[in-house]
């Protein structure tokens, strides 16, 4: 048995047994609710009735509102949402992993969720058994969903499903924001089951292994999923172990990140706080998702601190792994006009290695021209750190990763070149492109294009440029909007100077993208996302 809190009222846990029972009421329980039909495992599942009669010797209310794999309705969650309210707490839900209870839970959790469903609508089911599905996608992040709203746009009777192991679906570029105290995170933030497409099936668990020689793929839980074609977005890995004692210290002593959504308030709490000292804003090497976010949190911090009047008591400094201050040569110069107007120190090849928090003292490698690595010890106040990023494990250790890990693929198709079954888009793919949601956005269009051609034997007639898109925010209240594709060629949306800072830009940044992620990208709406033909 593994009890799994959800809040202080209601837990979900796998399938429990008669025996479980004095534990689960020495813990503080008070109703049980069963989930699983009877007679779904086997004799060695307890019926209902066996739990019923031990739990309530023990005093413990006891309900049976049995569900199917992938068959949570509308109507099972208002019933459930009931039996909470009537039932005393603390309650415990089962089933036979735990992932239907908790489903159960989530929708009870949001009127509106429920109220949306259909009396047939799929929803999370990480127990499901039967034949290969059209189309597995592994990953339920913005491209993920994407690429199946894409999809079932253009088919709608395709039978798609979506592994993903998160509850929640998170909006990330806002991050940055929420950092410079300019967004709530509390908006960033999304039940998975409000964002998974209509008419796909949600799988909740994660990958332990693909076999594309099998058309499978492995879950933690023990159980494997067929398909007839793939599609694979899990994103990439945020490697904060890399960093030796960062983990120990996160979200305390001066230490924080935009990388993550709890962190993210921390960030702005520590640059409101701050009224002198040593702030030190670090980039991992390369690659990682979005890499403008290391200096658009300098940006904002500094920003604020011009605004407060406490800029020049505060010493800035930028350590970057790389040699330059982003990849695109054009977009230098109107950013170095601000690393000036902060007087920040800019200091490249350096790359973080160590952090001891309570001491305040953060250590990097760097670099001479001759290749000669030094390690320095250098104090902060203050520390935003970027996690070095990694491709999952799962994908690094499978026959789908090239040498460096990375999901392998066309870089024009999103094809994987051995197996072509097999597509990949967002950050995990190998393509040469910036990791930004823009260009997952793009890829979609591409990806669900492909697909489906080579589905129907027909040639793969749509090509990705390269094209991604990062807004760094310079001020608040102003972003130089950079669009690029591949070789840094310039793929500008707006007929407009690019390279000039636009309160325009801020306006769509922060007002408008953050609307039309959730109600245009993530629904499959291809607004100025168009792919070009070969």
């Amino acid at each position: 048995m593994h009890i799994v809190p959800q809040d202080d009222r209601f837990a979900s846990a796998d399938q429990i047994t008669v025996d479980d029972l004095i534990a689960i009421a020495g813990a503080g329980y008070r109703s049980i609710v069963c989930n699983r039909p009877d007679g779904e495992g086997g004799a060695d599942q307890p019926t209902s009735q066996d739990i019923r009669a031990a739990a309530q010797k023990l005093g413990l209310q006891f309900a049976y509102l049995p569900v199917k794999p992938g068959q949570i309705t509308a109507d099972a969650a208002a019933r459930f949402a009931q039996l909470l309210e009537d039932l005393p707490g603390p309650v415990l839900a089962y089933c036979r992993s735990g992932n239907r209870a908790t489903s159960l839970y989530q929708l009870a959790s949001s009127p509106a969720i429920a109220q949306a469903a259909s009396a047939t609508t799929v929803v999370p089911a990480c127990d499901w058994e039967g034949a290969p599905y059209d189309i597995v996608v592994i990953g339920g992040g913005l491209a993920g969903i994407t690429v199946v709203s894409s999809l079932l746009r253009r088919q709608s009777n395709l039978n798609i499903a979506i592994v993903e192991p998160n509850d929640h679906h998170d909006y990330q570029p806002a991050w940055t924001l929420v950092g410079g105290g300019a967004f709530d995170v509390k908006k960033t933030r999304r039940p998975m089951a409000s964002v998974i497409p209509q008419g796909a099936r949600w799988i909740r668990a994660s990958v332990t292994r693909v076999e594309p020689h099998n058309n499978l793929v492995r879950l933690d839980n023990g159980e494997t999923v067929a398909y007839r074609d793939l599609i694979v977005t899990p994103g990439l890995r945020l490697a904060w172990e890399r960093v030796k004692g960062l983990t120990d210290t996160l979200g305390m002593n001066g230490v924080t990140s935009n990388y993550r959504y709890e962190l993210a308030p921390y960030t702005w709490q520590l640059v409101q706080q701050m009224k002198g000292g040593t702030a030190l804003f670090t980039q991992p090497p390369m690659p990682i998702k979005c890499a403008g976010a290391p200096q658009k949190a300098m940006y904002l911090a500094c920003d604020h601190w011009r605004r407060s009047g406490v800029l020049s008591k505060i010493k800035v400094e930028f350590d970057l792994a790389g040699p330059v201050l982003f990849g695109v040569a054009t977009f230098v110069p109107p950013l170095m006009e601000y690393v000036k107007r902060y007087n920040a120190n800019l200091v490249f090849t350096s790359n973080l290695v160590a952090i001891d928090g309570p001491a305040h003292i953060a250590t990097f490698e760097t670099k001479s021209a001759d290749g000669t690595v030094t390690r320095v010890e250098k104090h902060f106040d203050m520390i935003h750190v970027v996690p070095p990023q990694l491709p999952p494990d799962f994908i690094r250790d499978s026959q789908l990763a090239d040498e460096a890990g990375w999901c392998e693929v066309d870089h024009a198709t999103l094809q994987h070149p051995r197996y072509p079954n097999v597509f990949s888009l967002g950050d995990v793919c190998s393509a040469p492109n910036a990791k930004t949601g823009a260009a997952a956005r793009k890829q979609a269009v591409i990806v669900a294009e492909n697909l489906l051609a080579a589905r129907a034997g027909q040639p793969l007639a749509y090509r990705y440029d390269g094209y991604g898109s990062c807004p760094l925010t310079v001020e608040r209240g102003k972003v130089v909007l950079a669009e690029f594709g591949y070789g840094g060629k310039l793929l500008p949306t707006f007929p407009l100077d690019p390279t000039r800072p636009r309160r325009l830009m801020w306006f769509l940044k922060a007002t408008l993208l953050p609307r039309f992620y959730w109600w245009g990208m993530l629904k499959g709406r291809e607004w100025l996302a168009g792919p070009s033909r070969h």
